[in-house]
């Protein structure tokens, strides 16, 4: 179906005139101070934090995991919102936790909002799950201790060498934030025991000892650059701090560099190098992401080593643009936008009053639940929305108030609506005018939608007080339609009516292209093609009779796929009507009708190839008379110059534009068209014969006009013949395709014969004797 105007019907009407108002300030409830997330310590006091800004009074509640807190001797909830929690315990003797997720409820006279949801964890420390190895190297060589270790909140790693604190002030020692111990230019003195220790709230614990072998005499044979240690995938949150990692050997030392594999900058804001080649970005933002990749450099040549990590750094979800409070008559649309940003790209959830919003009926979600619809909206409707955008980086919430405005005296509902089907695009749709309250009605609006469609596809046409109907178009053959109407007021809508079904009516085939061809005395091809127009189509039906018969034969049916038939056992001496229809389940189409004389096209076929009415290209005949034109036309110039330059004596030859037919000896029969009223007539019929033969015309007269039309239409009757520009006589007479209720009568006396001057051209003189024309002898 064509694209559609969409009438908004308040718009239309202006009904919003009068029916917004702002909303009272301090009404709706905001969060001036929202619950983050926490590592608690075990057997401590822990508070969470909620404030909230709103018309009084406002009561505040909190829920972990959803389910509703009660104050007892665990928890404490204090007047401004907080909560305390008096003995944080990640597990309780009766198997209870207080970890979980918390939210802070806030309600008063306008609504319900929820808060973020605030994760709350006991810190622990687990064991060593990667203790430190002990290491071999070599004088002026690179040593490497690691250890890991999981906890809440990230246990601090530092390094122990012989039970005292690793000296981290000599810079031949490097201590990641990761828990990597790093050593480079080994010396003897660095032979010992190495320990890891990791703490956090929850406790201190040491790793195993790992012991540092050095050996050897410092070398000076070359050696390969080789990376014992390259960077790994880091995931990250923004603001946190990557370390990549890289760790080359080689002799002479090789030169550490870094870059990014798609060829971007990596920068120097928050960019530091720690030891040797090691790359610590603080602070890494989503621009951060990428390949990074680190090579080693052989000093002074192109020999290098590389190796490669990922870096993903996350955002948590905020809002490009929150949801805004609005207000709206009974009966109108509601429409809040929520639009968040965050990597990855957050998923949106929408709640009323606290509860998650489902969509139904009349509530709609939208491009990505980013959009919130509700229509026809009631008293029901009234409440706070909010939008909870969250990722795996965390998550943020708005919340918006709808105010439903309702006022005395509203329209009641419109009756009867009923619907009728005009055509296969238009449906009428009628109802009767409410029971009450009818005097300050100022316009309906119908709201129309396909059946099948669900009913955001729905739009509306507004419709004036002064009619109770509306003629719906541009609507699609057999197809269900719902319809059901409002009745507004300058103070809101009405609620809707019932809703009424209604089909559009099939539609029939458009005409199909009809193609006459005489194959002999008695047998015509007829030939046809659908017409281009989509419709339904089953097949075709074929009738013919005698002029002037007063029934037709046939019909004779085929099937789509057949698109010709040839008519036997004819009479010679007769003219046809031959006519072609298409059809399908919702009735006939109009018919196209051809003219065919048999006689005549026999006739011609002596003396003229058969023409394939159906391939005959209609530009030959044109083409071939504007040649023979233009050589008639360059005859007449040359002639006038010789007349001039031989002081020819005699009259001036009149050049005229002569329009010539490729036929010799034939009528030339012209098709007339009226755009006025769509009817075709012959105009006349001239006969020409020119003969061109050494430079001498010769010209004969026409014979046998007076009864040209009674020998080709014999019979009594009149009619009119519409005939194809592109083709003369000696293609069977082919009339144009119309309609049965377009023939009109046409008596043969109306028909004019008209017969084009002869145009007599001179004889060259010899050289040397003056040439006599035709015309000076005459």
């Amino acid at each position: 179906m064509a694209t559609r105007r969409r009438h908004l019907a308040p718009a239309v009407l202006g009904i919003y005139l009068c029916a917004f108002v702002g909303v009272c300030a301090g009404a709706e409830l905001s969060f001036t101070l929202e619950p983050s997330d926490i590592i608690a310590v075990q057997e401590q006091p822990l508070m969470l934090h909620c404030q909230v800004d709103g018309m009084p009074p406002i009561r505040t509640q909190w829920r972990r995991n959803g389910t509703p807190l009660s104050a007892d001797q665990n928890y404490a909830m204090f007047a401004n919102g907080s909560l305390l929690i008096g003995c944080f315990q990640k597990t309780r003797l009766d198997s209870s936790t207080d970890e979980g997720d918390y939210e802070c409820v806030a309600q008063n006279s306008f609504g319900l909002v929820v808060s973020r949801k605030a994760r709350v964890q006991a810190a622990t420390m687990a064991d060593f799950h990667e203790q430190p190895r002990s290491v071999r190297g070599e004088l002026s060589g690179v040593g490497r201790f690691q250890c890991q270790i999981h906890g809440l909140p990230e246990p601090v790693i530092s390094w122990e060498k012989d039970g005292r604190p690793v000296d981290t002030s000599d810079q031949r020692y490097t201590l990641l934030p990761t828990g990597v111990l790093q050593i480079t230019g080994l010396r003897e003195e660095d032979n010992g025991v190495f320990c890891c220790v990791a703490h956090n709230s929850a406790g201190v614990k040491h790793s195993n000892g790992a012991h540092l072998t050095v050996s050897g005499s410092q070398s000076a044979v070359y050696k390969e650059p080789m990376i014992l240690v390259g960077p790994d995938n880091l995931t990250l949150i923004v603001h946190q701090t990557a370390i990549l990692e890289c760790v080359a050997t080689g002799y002479p030392r090789p030169i550490v560099s870094w870059s990014r594999l798609d060829g971007r900058p990596i920068g120097v804001e928050g960019i530091q190098v720690l030891g040797t080649g090691n790359l610590m970005i603080s602070d890494v933002r989503v621009q951060h992401s990428g390949v990074y990749v680190c090579a080693a450099n052989k000093p002074g040549t192109r020999v290098r080593r590389t190796a490669q990590g990922r870096l993903v750094v996350q955002a948590p979800a905020e809002f490009v643009q929150p949801p805004q409070s609005i207000s709206r008559p009974v009966g109108t649309t509601a429409i809040f936008t929520c639009v968040a940003q965050g990597e990855p790209p957050p998923h949106i959830t929408w709640l009323k009053n606290g509860q998650v919003l489902e969509p139904s009926g009349h509530v709609k979600l939208r491009n990505n639940n980013s959009t919130l619809t509700i229509d026809g909206i009631s008293q029901e409707d009234e409440a706070i929305y909010q939008c909870i955008a969250e990722n795996s980086a965390g998550s943020t919430q708005a919340s918006a108030r709808l105010t439903v405005l309702w006022a005395d005296g509203l329209p009641g509902v419109p009756t009867q609506v009923r619907a009728q089907s005009l055509s296969p695009t238009a449906i009428q749709v009628s109802w009767k005018e409410p029971e009450q309250h009818t005097q300050d009605i100022i316009g309906y609006v119908l709201h129309i939608r396909k059946t099948a469609d669900p009913a955001e596809m729905e739009y509306q046409e507004a419709v004036s007080k002064s009619t109770l109907l509306q003629v719906v178009g541009d609507l699609e053959p057999s197809t269900s339609y719902t319809f059901y109407v409002k009745a507004y007021t300058s103070r809101g809508a009405s609620k809707r009516s019932d809703t009424t079904e209604q089909s559009t009516l099939g539609e029939v085939p458009a005409s199909p292209s009809l193609f006459t061809r005489v194959l002999n005395s008695s047998v015509v091809q007829a030939a046809w093609e659908a017409s281009a127009k989509l419709s339904q189509l089953d097949g075709f039906r074929l009738y013919y009779r005698r002029l002037h018969a007063p029934i037709y034969s046939g019909p004779l049916t085929f099937p789509r796929n057949v698109t010709q038939h040839n008519i036997t056992q004819l009479d010679p001496t007769m003219v046809y009507e031959i006519k072609v229809l298409a059809f399908n389940q919702h009735g006939d189409g109009n018919a196209t009708i051809r003219f065919v004389s048999l006689k005549e096209a026999v006739e011609k076929s002596v003396l003229n190839p058969p023409c394939d009415c159906v391939k005959d290209e209609p530009s030959k005949s044109s083409t071939t008379g504007i040649i023979i034109g233009i050589h008639i036309g360059v005859t007449c110039i040359i002639f006038c110059v010789l007349f001039l330059m031989f002081s020819y004596r005699g009259r001036l030859m009149l050049c005229k534009t002569v329009q010539a037919t490729p036929q010799v000896g034939r009528a030339a029969v012209q098709e007339s068209s009226s755009s006025s009223q769509g009817a075709l007539g012959l105009n006349g019929i001239a006969r020409t014969t020119s003969e061109m033969q050494g430079g001498v015309s010769t010209a004969t007269k026409p014979h046998g006009e007076a009864n040209e039309m009674e020998r080709l239409f014999p019979g009594p009757s009149h009619f009119e013949i519409c005939m194809d520009s592109t083709h003369t006589m000696e293609s069977s007479l082919v009339s144009c395709p119309f309609n049965e209720t377009q023939i009109s009568p046409l008596p043969l006396g109306d028909l004019s014969l008209v017969v084009e001057q002869e145009m007599q051209f001179h004889q060259l003189p010899a050289e040397g004797q003056e040439g006599t024309s035709q015309q000076d002898r005459g």
